[in-house]
């Protein structure tokens, strides 16, 4: 099993002025202590779950940028970006870009979007949910027919793109990998076994039922249901010395035995450092082998 930090929440001690230092100190950790990814939350504003909506936000991509020139080996990645946030072939130019620049680090972590406060918030148009899925697709369509370097004109269901140039070309060939989010069980897994290398799941009672359903889609798309890494979002709370490390062992063990891959998530009090190295030390080596 492999496991992934994402950082949802940039509400540390000393504010916006230690952000930029704390960061560098978290990810290092955390790419040092054998984290397989390192992501992002793709929010401009905070959403409930983590905090306040008035808490600090980083905008994921410009920040992602700045984790790439601060690492060496961790995958990169929002978890996951809103289609509806940026227009798709300029997703697919940022992705390139991030790869490039990482040395062949990027993923694609992306999703239809479901904030709508904040979406209006900040003036993005927000379509319903049959729009947004389709959008999705043609994000996918076209980001794939770019990483191809096919630069003719595309005709989706809502992008027109007559000539989605993409120049230099992504490292990661054919592409970066590209990870769904959500569970969607009609539309979401099913563009997961059409299109993507990694889905993305909530690790609770259903989670079983998930994968079956993941795996029937990819029976009725041709696909082989091994070749795409299930990864589960968990909270990470280890301790600040390592103290509750077992329990954490124990759980993964149990995600293990379902057939998960890859679990990644939050770190609670991440900005001591001292909960990533005891993942670092406790955490990895333990699971590494389920």
């Amino acid at each position: 099993m492999k496991i992934g930090l994402q950082i949802p929440d940039f509400t540390w001690p000393g504010g916006a002025a230690e952000l930029g230092p704390r960061l560098t100190d978290i990810v290092r950790a955390a790419d040092q202590g054998g984290f397989e990814y390192i992501a992002l939350m793709d929010h401009f504003f905070q959403i409930g779950p983590v905090g306040p909506i008035e808490n600090d936000m980083l905008e994921a991509y410009t920040a992602l940028g700045y984790i790439a020139a601060h690492t060496e080996r961790a995958t990169l990645l929002t978890l996951v970006t809103g289609v509806i946030y940026r227009h798709p072939g300029i997703l697919a130019k940022i992705i390139t870009t991030l790869d490039v620049l990482s040395g062949g680090r990027a993923m694609l972590g992306v999703g239809a979007g479901w904030n709508e406060e904040e979406s209006r918030g900040l003036g993005i148009p927000f379509a319903s949910t049959r729009q947004r899925f389709e959008e999705l697709e043609d994000a996918l369509k076209l980001a794939l027919r770019m990483w191809q370097g096919d630069a003719s004109a595309f005709e989706g269901t809502h992008v027109h793109a007559e000539r989605p140039l993409n120049v230099p070309q992504s490292l990661t060939r054919p592409h970066p990998p590209i990870m769904i989010g959500g569970g969607g069980e009609q539309k979401t897994l099913r563009f997961v076994a059409r299109y993507a290398q990694a889905c993305n799941l909530f690790a609770g009672p259903d989670l079983a039922r998930k994968l079956d359903v993941l795996r029937e889609h990819c029976e009725r798309e041709g696909r082989d249901y091994n070749d795409i890494e299930k990864t589960v979002y968990y909270i990470f709370d280890p301790g600040d010395q390592g103290e509750q490390a077992d329990k954490v062992i124990d759980d993964l063990k149990g995600l293990a035995d379902l057939g998960v891959d890859t679990a990644i998530g939050q770190v609670r009090d991440v900005w001591k450092i001292s909960p990533v190295q005891a993942i670092a030390e406790r955490v990895i080596p333990a699971v590494a082998e389920f």
